[in-house]
């Protein structure tokens, strides 16, 4: 019942980044530019280096440019916490062990096609630098594409992620490719940073003393674009009758209903013509959160929500912040132990800032680096923010070598 690999193979990036790449709103990162605009609302630009500068840069760090990418299954939990194989990929870089492991909890999607196990993740660009990678598909995509992804559902999430990393661990040892140093490094950006955190509270909680034999030591924690307030990420979208990620909306509604298995009908809350489609359009994995976004057609948000939905005094949305009060990593009773950086634009136009900003109110006493600033908009960030992990593990490294 350990990691069972099903396929393997190797991606060059001296060519630069393959075609099934994808960026956080599920459109091809080798055609990203800054350029894009859709229906009059303009994409914000960083501050100072721009998103498709960025891209290029991500790629030049480090000389390990053949990457293996192994696909597997392993055993962790459903909703129900019975025993389920999910799936996911490990990367390596080719024919040597890692520096370290980095487990990655990866952003939104929607397709199937843009989980771990069927793309190139655009964290893999760290594997140039000679750490290993272990990217956990998520209930819902891989071999379990046919169930509901239970959205932003963090301690079963979570819990899946981390089980990877367990199933992964003897599995590099057999083949004589265990990392040169034991302690991990957590990451994840937009939804994968809320979740980050969240593995970082089970790891701290149930994995943290030196007594258990299935101890994990963490190095190292990045986080960025998390939603780690989901009450305040859907006040947001009701306050400002604003969406724009509207995919964003059918998934949190869905998530916090299924994945809590709330006793509430969707049709209440979700506009019929919205409802009618959620399982072609969402639930069938058939399509990019790009192609999602195009097909619903709207960013207004009352567009897509019912009245009922639309007023925070209602019963059933009492009941529905509840699930997101539960699910949100600054609601729990748990302060950060190791070293997190996190990262998070004042301009984020997808993931609220105040999501940040209520993590570091409620962390203030924390080892945390904040980096806040004008970085334009969510997928431009992203990058920047998995650019910022490269020159800090740089830097780490450089450090090192001087005190060798």
């Amino acid at each position: 019942m350990a990691f069972q690999v099903i396929g393997q193979h190797e991606t060059d990036l001296e060519q630069g980044l393959p075609s099934n790449c994808y960026m956080p709103d599920g459109t091809p990162a080798y055609a990203y530019t800054d350029e894009q605009d859709t229906e009059g609302v303009a994409i914000r630009k960083t501050n100072s280096v721009t998103g498709a500068a960025i891209l290029q840069e991500l790629l030049k760090y480090g000389n390990q440019k053949k990457v293996t990418e192994i696909v597997g299954t392993y055993p962790s939990v459903d909703l129900n916490w019975d025993t389920v194989r999910l799936s996911g990929k490990v990367m390596l870089p080719r024919g040597q062990k890692p520096k370290r492991l980095i487990l990655v909890s990866h952003y939104t999607v929607c397709s199937n096609g843009e989980a771990p196990s069927n793309c190139f993740s655009l964290e893999g660009v760290l594997v140039q630098m000679g750490y290993g990678l272990i990217i956990p598909d998520y209930m819902g995509y891989g071999i379990t594409r046919d169930s509901v992804h239970p959205y932003l559902v963090m301690d079963l999430t979570a819990r899946n992620v981390l089980d990877m990393y367990f199933a992964v661990k003897p599995w590099l040892k057999a083949i004589d490719r265990e990392p040169e140093h034991p302690e991990i490094i957590l990451m994840g950006y937009s939804q994968g940073g809320a979740n980050t955190m969240a593995v970082e509270h089970l790891i701290e909680t149930e994995y943290w003393a030196v007594e258990d034999p299935r101890q994990v030591k963490i190095h190292r924690v990045f986080a960025g674009g998390g939603p780690y307030d989901v009450k305040a990420t859907y006040e947001r979208f009701v306050n400002t009758d604003t969406a724009s990620y509207p995919v964003a909306v059918p998934l949190v509604v869905q998530g916090m209903i299924y994945g809590n298995k709330l006793q509430m009908n969707m049709r209440d809350l979700m506009q019929g013509w919205l409802f009618d489609h959620l399982d072609e359009w969402v639930n069938s994995k058939k399509y990019t959160s790009a192609q999602v976004n195009e097909l619903i057609g709207t960013h207004v948000t009352h567009e897509m929500l019912t009245d009922e939905a639309m007023d925070q005094k209602s019963t059933k949305v009492m009941e529905l912040q509840k699930a997101m009060v539960a699910n949100s990593i600054t609601s729990f009773d748990w302060i950060p132990e190791a070293p997190v950086y996190i990262c998070h634009s004042i301009d984020d136009e997808t993931v609220p800032f105040i999501n940040a900003s209520n993590a570091k109110s409620k962390w203030n006493n924390s080892n945390i680096t904040y980096n806040f600033g004008h970085y334009g908009g969510h997928v431009q960030t992203c990058l920047r923010f998995i650019y910022s992990v490269q020159k800090l593990l740089e830097q780490e490294e450089e450090e090192r070598r001087q005190y060798e």
